[in-house]
């Protein structure tokens, strides 16, 4: 093996936490307001049991995303669809009602996303201060507290999942 590969053999994490960032098409605001809010929560909370993935903490911008989840599936036997497919499940339920419920024109979302793997608390705890100070950064609030479209779906820390 390569020396330069040799630290991947050391990278597996049985259940790993993922931190998603997801934008709309050409970054357009249509994700501003408590209505899209509310069709986006609305989703992730039925995503456990649609997909066997639970979703973590949240912050919803005018014109992306960004979640935490992981694989937590409802029952023992139930195996966890693909990250993937989960995401595109997603993005299709959330764009039909998105579109349906507040005439947002369609297609929603961009076709890809980001992903990345959280490897211990220490990286999880930078990356929610990240995603939590995002709407600072933006100007949108004084303080992160402030931002209403932030929460929790299935858990709040990579130690409860």
């Amino acid at each position: 093996m390569h020396s330069h590969l040799r630290r991947l053999e050391r990278v597996f994490v049985s259940h790993p936490i993922y931190f998603i960032t997801t934008n709309t098409r050409k970054r357009c605001p249509s994700l501003a307001g408590q209505a899209a809010a509310d069709i986006i929560i609305a989703e992730w909370r039925n995503a456990r049991r649609r997909h066997g993935w639970g979703i973590g903490r949240y912050v919803i911008m005018p014109d992306h995303v960004h979640f935490f989840c992981v694989m937590m599936p409802m029952e023992p036997q139930q195996a966890s669809q693909p990250l993937a497919d989960m995401m595109q499940a997603w993005k299709q339920w959330t764009a039909k009602r998105l579109a349906r419920q507040l005439l947002i024109p369609t297609p929603i979302w961009q076709e890809e996303f980001f992903d990345h793997v959280l490897r211990s608390a220490d990286s999880y705890a930078e990356k929610w201060t990240y995603v939590r100070e995002n709407p600072v950064r933006k100007g949108l609030v004084i303080s992160a507290e402030d931002w209403p479209w932030q929460g929790s779906i299935d858990f709040d820390s990579p130690l409860q999942s």
